[in-house]
């Protein structure tokens, strides 16, 4: 058995025993999640996270370790902006937040496999047309310099939401809650999604264009399928416990926006210097991502300081 082959029933292995703790400690109907809870659910995913990456090292070599280490951080600061999306998509609906636990996982669920489906078809291409690299860096380049200067919308509009509007014109749905939690409520004998479901839909869709940015970088960080498809899972799995330990401080990271459009950029660039037969440690990759997200948090939390002492 390779050494590739080990680890990936190794991931397999963790994984199911992780999703079987979480979800038999948190995810249960109707039960809110505590920060305390947060915490310790935040720590077992990270933790597995972080052994992993250390397990990859001494069976696979510590340059695909970096490589996985580099993509996971990467993956982990841009879900930083889907928490805060995902807090928008929860006010507009309206939706109690002891139903949050539970329509998280299931959407960020749903997202994996749509991602599974994205990173295949991305690393097909790539393998077959290694090209379409240098259009993911230039699209990478052209994202960052948008998100630096951007400005977070404040309000999530569901009527102008293209995920919600393709659910409302081809699914039945409801705007009412069942008073149970279910995903599909019945009414005038019809079975149609409830708010719930519409809200596990629209999560799950979201995700999936937020990928649409941190999978190209991911490929610029390594086209190797046991680091793309492990760092995304297990960033996208610890997203939901750090959605709760971050739900009321994600806005005190005001630069942290800044940080991540910085890395994009940089990303994009050393996939587009390949062009000039260029290349760029994975190490320095690493480097760059930390910096930048360390500098950024650090930053916002000194500015958010000053502002509440004046």
């Amino acid at each position: 058995m390779s050494n590739t082959l080990i680890t990936y029933s190794l991931f397999a292995i963790v994984l199911l025993f992780a999703l079987i703790f979480d979800l038999g400690l948190i995810n249960k109907k109707g039960k809110k999640v505590s920060i305390q809870m947060a915490v310790w659910q935040t720590i077992l995913w990270v933790s597995l996270s972080l052994a992993f990456g250390i397990w990859v090292w001494f069976e696979n070599g510590h340059e695909l370790a970096i490589e996985y280490y580099s993509a996971y951080l990467m993956e982990w600061s841009l879900s930083v902006d889907n928490i805060f999306v995902f807090i928008l998509i929860f006010a507009a609906f309206d939706i109690g937040e002891k139903h949050y636990g539970r329509v998280l996982m299931v959407g960020i669920l749903m997202a994996i496999v749509l991602r599974i489906l994205f990173i295949f078809a991305g690393i097909s291409l790539v393998s077959r047309f290694h090209w379409i690299l240098y259009m993911f860096g230039a699209f990478l380049v052209y994202t960052g310099f948008q998100m630096f200067f951007s400005k977070e919308d404040r309000e999530f509009k569901p009527d102008e939401n293209r995920i919600y509007r393709f659910l409302k014109k081809y699914f039945p749905v409801s705007d009412s809650m069942d008073a149970e939690g279910n995903f599909f409520i019945r009414e005038s004998g019809k079975k149609k999604l409830s708010r719930l479901g519409v809200v596990v839909a629209i999560l799950a869709g979201t995700d999936v264009v937020f990928a649409m940015d941190s999978i190209p970088a991911v490929l610029a960080i390594s086209q190797h399928k046991l680091v793309v498809y492990t760092s995304n899972i297990f960033a996208v799995l610890g997203l939901r416990s750090l959605f709760f330990l971050l739900q009321g401080a994600v806005n005190r990271f005001a630069y942290l926006q800044q940080g991540v459009s910085v890395i994009l950029v940089f990303i994009g660039l050393k996939m587009l210097a390949e062009l000039l037969h260029l290349h760029i440690p994975t190490y320095i990759s690493l480097l760059v991502i930390v910096c930048c997200i360390g500098i950024s948090i650090g930053i916002s939390i000194l500015v958010a300081g000053r502002n509440k002492q004046s």
